[in-house]
This record gives C-alpha cells, sequence and structure tokens, in this order.
C-alpha cells in the first residue's frame, strides 16, 4: 500500500512535534543536555497522547551522534536507523501481545549484552499493565540493578495497575488530554502541507469529538478528507464523527423554553431519521447546556467551551434560559443518559425526556400529594401551636405586650376546645382496669405504625379512661388536642390500628389535661358510688399500691407523689 494514514505520516519525530505535552519534553530535553536521564521512565496518559512518540524521540535523543542534545538530529545513522526500526539495540516490546513470563525472559536475557550500533540499549515496553504478575517480578530485578548501557521506557493508559515496586523505581511522566486548540493548530499545520481545503468550523468538530487524542483527531481527518469532495466542511465533520449540528441543537432548546412538545419530539425524529445515535445525540445536548451555562456564568472563557459555536441563536437561548433551569435540564439528561445505558430501547427513554423537559415547569407547580402531605401537616400544627403561644401572650414584644395582656379574657368564648362531656361522662360510667390496660399495652406499637404526622399529635398525650367500645386520651396541650379531634383520617387510623392489635374496635374522645380534672371531679361528686367496682379514672391505684394496703393496711400507707 503507498497510502499511509495521516497519523502514520505525521508522526512526531521531534520534542518539537509532540503536541500539549510541555511539562514532559521540557524535563527531557533538560534532562538530556544535563546528562541526567534515568535508567527507567514511566509514561501514562489517555490514547493517542504522544507516549509512544516521545519514547521514541528519547531513544533516538540519547543515542544521536551529535549528543548530548535536546532534539534529535534525524539526519545521523544512529536517528534514521532508529526511525526505520533497523537497529536491534532499540526494541519496542509489546506487553498486551507478549505478556508472559517467558517471553519477558527472553529479552531480559539479553540486556547484560552491551549494545553493538548505538550507546544505549533503550527497551521500549508498551501497554505495560498488561504484564502478568510473573513477567513484572521478572522484569523487577533488572529494574532495581540495571547495566549502566539501558533504558528502560514503559509507556501505558492504566498506570494504577503497575505494581507500586514498578513505578517506585521510574521516573513518571503523566501525558494530559491535549486541548482542542492544540488539536486545531496542528491539523491546520497538516492539511496546509498537505494542500488539503478544510473550514475551520470542520477542524473545531473533529478536534471537539476526539477527546484529547490526536491519534484520533488524525484519524477523523482521514475519514473527513475521504468523506468529502472538494473541501471539508463542516456537514462532513459531523456526517463522519455522528455528532449533532448546532442548527438542531437550537431547535430542540427552543422547544424546550418554549414548552413546545411537537417541535422537540419532531426535530428528534429528524435527527435519528439521519441515523444519529440516541447515546450521541444526548451527550451532545448535555455539553450543549454545560457551554450555555459556562457562557451565562462566564462569558470570557469563550476557550472553554467544548461543543457550541457562539452563534445569535446561540447567545439569544442563553439569555432567555435562566441558569435554575438549565441545572434542572442537565439533571435530568444526566439521569436519562444513565438510563440509556442498560435498556435496548434507548429511543423511548429520549422521547420521554424530550416531553418532560418541553413540561419540566408544569411538573415543579405541581407537586404530588403524597411529597407535600406530610410537610402541610407538619406546617399546619406549627401555625397552630404558634397562634395559641400568641393568644397566651408569651410571644408578646414591645409596644404590643398591654394588647396581648387583654386577650386571655377574650380566648375561652373564641378558641377554647370544647370536648364531648356527655360521652366522656358515659364512658366513665361503664370504664374498667381491664379496658384500659389493654389500650396502654398496645399503645406503643399502635403509635408506631401511624404516620409520622399522625403519631406527632399524640407524642404527649396518655389514655386515662376506657370502657369496651371507647376511651378518653388526655392531651398536655389544648391545641393538639383541637387538631386531633378535627382530623376524621387520623381518628380513623388511631381506631383501626387498635382493632388490628386488639380485636376490639374503640373510639377516641379527646380532652385537654387541664379541662380533664374538673370533668373527673364534676363526674365523681355527680356519680358517687356509681362508677363501677370503685374505679375512677386516672386515680386507679397500681396494683403494688393496693397490695401494700392489704398487707400492712389502708390507715399506714402514704402515697407520696
Amino acid at each position: 500500500m503507498s497510502y499511509q494514514a495521516l497519523y502514520r505520516v505525521w508522526r512526531p519525530q521531534t520534542f518539537m512535534d509532540v503536541v500539549g505535552q510541555e511539562h514532559v519534553t521540557k524535563t527531557l530535553q533538560n534532562a538530556l543536555l544535563q546528562q541526567k536521564t534515568s535508567h527507567a521512565y514511566l509514561f501514562s496518559g489517555p490514547r493517542g497522547t504522544g507516549k509512544t512518540s516521545a519514547a521514541k524521540i528519547l531513544a533516538k535523543a540519547i543515542n544521536c551522534e551529535h549528543a548530548p542534545t535536546a532534539e534529535p538530529c534525524n539526519e545521523c545513522a544512529a536517528c534514521r536507523g532508529i526511525t526505520d526500526g533497523t537497529i536491534s539495540d532499540v526494541l519496542e516490546f509489546d506487553a498486551a501481545s507478549n505478556s508472559r513470563v517467558e517471553e519477558m525472559r527472553d529479552v531480559l536475557d539479553k540486556v547484560k549484552f552491551a549494545p553493538t550500533s548505538v550507546n544505549y540499549k533503550v527497551y521500549i515496553i508498551d501497554e505495560v499493565h498488561m504484564l502478568s504478575i510473573s513477567a513484572f517480578n521478572a522484569l523487577l530485578k533488572t529494574l532495581e540493578e540495571p547495566p549502566k548501557h539501558v533504558i528502560f521506557i514503559l509507556a501505558t493508559t492504566e498506570p494504577h495497575k503497575i505494581p507500586l515496586t514498578i513505578i517506585s523505581r521510574c521516573q513518571r511522566f503523566d501525558f494530559r488530554r491535549i486541548t482542542a486548540n492544540s488539536i486545531v493548530n496542528r491539523m491546520k499545520l497538516i492539511v496546509e502541507e498537505s494542500g488539503i481545503v478544510c473550514d475551520e468550523p470542520a477542524l473545531q468538530m473533529i478536534a471537539r469529538a476526539a477527546e484529547g487524542g490526536m491519534r484520533d483527531a488524525l484519524s477523523l481527518l482521514d475519514q473527513a478528507i475521504s468523506y468529502s469532495q472538494d473541501r471539508v466542511t463542516l456537514e462532513d465533520a459531523l456526517a463522519v464523527t455522528g455528532a449533532v449540528s448546532q442548527r438542531f441543537l437550537n431547535r430542540i432548546a427552543a422547544a424546550f423554553r418554549d414548552k413546545d412538545v411537537v417541535s422537540g419530539l419532531e426535530s428528534l425524529h429528524e435527527l435519528l431519521y439521519h441515523g444519529k445515535d440516541p447515546a450521541r445525540f444526548i451527550e451532545d445536548l448535555i455539553l450543549f447546556y454545560r457551554d450555555m451555562l459556562l457562557y451565562k456564568t462566564a462569558p470570557k472563557l469563550e476557550e472553554s467551551l467544548e461543543r457550541v459555536m457562539l452563534d445569535d441563536d446561540f447567545r439569544i437561548l442563553a439569555e432567555s434560559t435562566p441558569a435554575e433551569q438549565i441545572y434542572e435540564l442537565i439533571d435530568l439528561l444526566n439521569k436519562t443518559q444513565q438510563e440509556m445505558r442498560w435498556t435496548n430501547h434507548p429511543r423511548i427513554f429520549l422521547e420521554v425526556a424530550i416531553v418532560k423537559l418541553c413540561q419540566m415547569e408544569q411538573q415543579k407547580t405541581l407537586p404530588s400529594t403524597a411529597e407535600t402531605g406530610p410537610l402541610l401537616s407538619r406546617i399546619e400544627m406549627l401555625e397552630a401551636e404558634l397562634q395559641h403561644l400568641k393568644e397566651n401572650g408569651v410571644a408578646s414584644s414591645g409596644h404590643d405586650s398591654a394588647p396581648q395582656q387583654q386577650k386571655p379574657a377574650h380566648r375561652p368564648s373564641k378558641r377554647t376546645f370544647q370536648p364531648a362531656v356527655g360521652k366522656i361522662n358515659e364512658v366513665l360510667k361503664q370504664a374498667t382496669k381491664g379496658d384500659l390496660n389493654i389500650i396502654k399495652a398496645n399503645w406503643g406499637e399502635m403509635r408506631s405504625g401511624l404516620l409520622k404526622s399522625h403519631a406527632a399529635l399524640i407524642n404527649e398525650a396518655e389514655p386515662v379512661a376506657a370502657s369496651s367500645t371507647a376511651f378518653v386520651l388526655k392531651f398536655k396541650h389544648e391545641i393538639h388536642c383541637q387538631m386531633a379531634m378535627d382530623k376524621h383520617d387520623f381518628l380513623e387510623a388511631v381506631s383501626a390500628s387498635l382493632f388490628k392489635l386488639t380485636g376490639k374496635r374503640f373510639s377516641m374522645l379527646g380532652v385537654p389535661e387541664d379541662q380533664w380534672t374538673s370533668i373527673r371531679e364534676d363526674f365523681l361528686s355527680s356519680h358517687q358510688g356509681e362508677v363501677e367496682g370503685g374505679n375512677v379514672p386516672e386515680q386507679e391505684e397500681e396494683p403494688h399500691i393496693t397490695e401494700a394496703k392489704k398487707i400492712f393496711g389502708a390507715e399506714f400507707v402514704e402515697i407520696v407523689d
């Protein structure tokens, strides 16, 4: 084959040609000039960033006939031989296909022999993380005590898989992803030298699709040149990379802004009709809104934009879309992207996401009752407690103190809770200790089965009397009693929970603590001797008190509260 791919033809031959890795090339050049090269190097970083190319350039520079030099001359016999691969002293070893310990030992057995053509033997081990543990152990001893004429250069994309004992014996250089601007500048030089006509927007699209890899960028450029006719246009770059044009992204973003579901779905179906990948489309859409957010918050950082070009349509969209909405859009798109990775029907998830994004405000203003119910109940309770405190003068301050002192005189006629005294007296007539003990024994379990908003109402309440069909619940605070008795769903929940636990259907009667004392005393005075078994609610004697009176006599027992 006479034709060679662009990334092979334009492979860097000097440190100056290695794009975007100045922190590595400058260090290596200084070491070469000062003759302070190490016996082992580790080059790590993403694919296509120049690790193996830098290793070959270092091998040429250290063996160049003009050494010490910062750059290989590429003209002497040593430089040309290393470039052509005809000098056996510079060996490029692929660990991915030669990972066994036997193959590594075969290479290491020749390390002790002196070089024949150049000054240093250089072993370039590519994808070194693929070596087996035994192969790493065989390499370790040679790295620890190498001959003076040997240099090892290890290259990998996954340094975390290399044993720390190997890493600690090497000088490590981390290659970075190449910026889009650096890739574009390099491709401009290549197309100018090659006589190819290429639009700059097409080069920018290819550079962004390469994701920091120069080799990937040159491969995409090669495809775009083959796909195009006389010149490489933006449409050619979009077709090769599978990316979505900004015109479509602007249309869909406008549909989100205008809440136009029809326009959004039509744009999506048009993209899918042209063969665009749904996963690539949603990634482009996320980057589109990322760039929009960056443009709104830091408009001076135009070089940090990854996906968009600052045309008039984009600027109008950015100005009319609030930052809070962009946060929600990115969050929903990211969740959809995660869901699409595990489904056989990504198009459905994408269509649902488009509809959601077009109706986002409606969903925001209509929260579900299940989410807001407990919160609203809690707010209602707090507001009622605040009103109760104000009416009792607790929240008084400054010049309002005098009017608030007069309010308690009017409060009983307006806000005081009126318990069902008649029903409570009926319960007291039929009250028994057995029924009350049944209620108390199951009270804690009953509370744990209620909703949190319901259980909060009876945190400081206790049952004080019970018959076979109803019980009286004493509340410490009047406001809690009133709120509980006004909630029909709360009363039903308590009755149903007790029925499930006891097998009896009890109805609940609430009474505030301060009113319960007078109700009980009135009942005792008007029904003296009628209370079944002498059982007086809330004055029931504990079993140990009753037993003490039987043993010692009631006149000798004093009860101290």
